[in-house]
């Protein structure tokens, strides 16, 4: 079975550099407390470390 990430947006990106809100965008957060479910893959990996201190990350099973 294939990991993914379950990527919850914890903190607001108002205050963040635009990079860092763009990522937060590309991600597919638009609302505080959302998640979504992506692919454990190594460009994932790199957008969630850009906004480390805005998400919370979990691997979990497909």
């Amino acid at each position: 079975m294939a990991k993914q990430l379950k990527i919850t947006l914890v903190k607001s990106p108002i205050g963040a550099i635009p990079k860092q809100r763009a990522t937060v965008a590309a991600l597919g957060l638009k609302k505080m407390h959302k998640t979504v479910v992506m692919p454990d893959n190594a460009a994932m990996r790199g957008m969630v470390w850009r906004v480390r201190h805005l998400v919370r990350v979990e691997e979990v099973e497909e």
